[in-house]
């Protein structure tokens, strides 16, 4: 999740569904988490980043899938976003109300919870398109 100065947030329409997402993908064999978040958000976007930390840990409990989302910044040399790209029909810098109204309530948390005033680190469970109470919501410092 990368959010400019003005509050606006780096986000994609999906070329494969047309859902709006912030970039992200799955690792390869072997990568190691930093540089597969960096290869997916310059793949999806054209755009060089860094990851600052993690902000959330999102189970989807139909895929038993989870996804790691990290609050980053652009690199110094990151380049120009596309317009769109090979993965990507779209490519556009959100608003928070915008994100809330193009995404199902399962994404739009991931870009809440890392652009909330906190440094926690949110725990969630959704189904694909909503959050579902599971018993692990909180955050990593609930949970010690």
């Amino acid at each position: 999740m990368v959010r400019r100065a003005d509050g606006r947030v780096l986000c994609i329409r999906r070329r494969d569904d047309g859902t709006w997402q912030i970039p992200g993908g799955v690792l390869e064999a072997g990568e190691h988490i930093p540089a597969g978040l960096r290869r997916e958000v310059l793949e999806e976007t054209g755009l060089a980043v860094e990851p600052v930390r993690l902000t959330g840990v999102y189970l989807n409990v139909v895929r038993n899938v989870v996804a790691l989302v990290f609050a980053c910044r652009l690199a110094s040399d990151a380049g120009e976003a596309s317009t769109q790209t090979e993965e990507s029909a779209e490519i556009s810098w959100l608003t928070l109300d915008e994100i809330r109204q193009r995404s199902v309530p399962a994404f739009a948390i991931r870009v809440l919870d890392a652009c909330a005033d906190n440094a926690e680190t949110a725990i969630r469970s959704h189904d694909g398109l909503n959050l579902i109470a599971a018993g692990l919501e909180g955050s990593i410092a609930d949970a010690s």
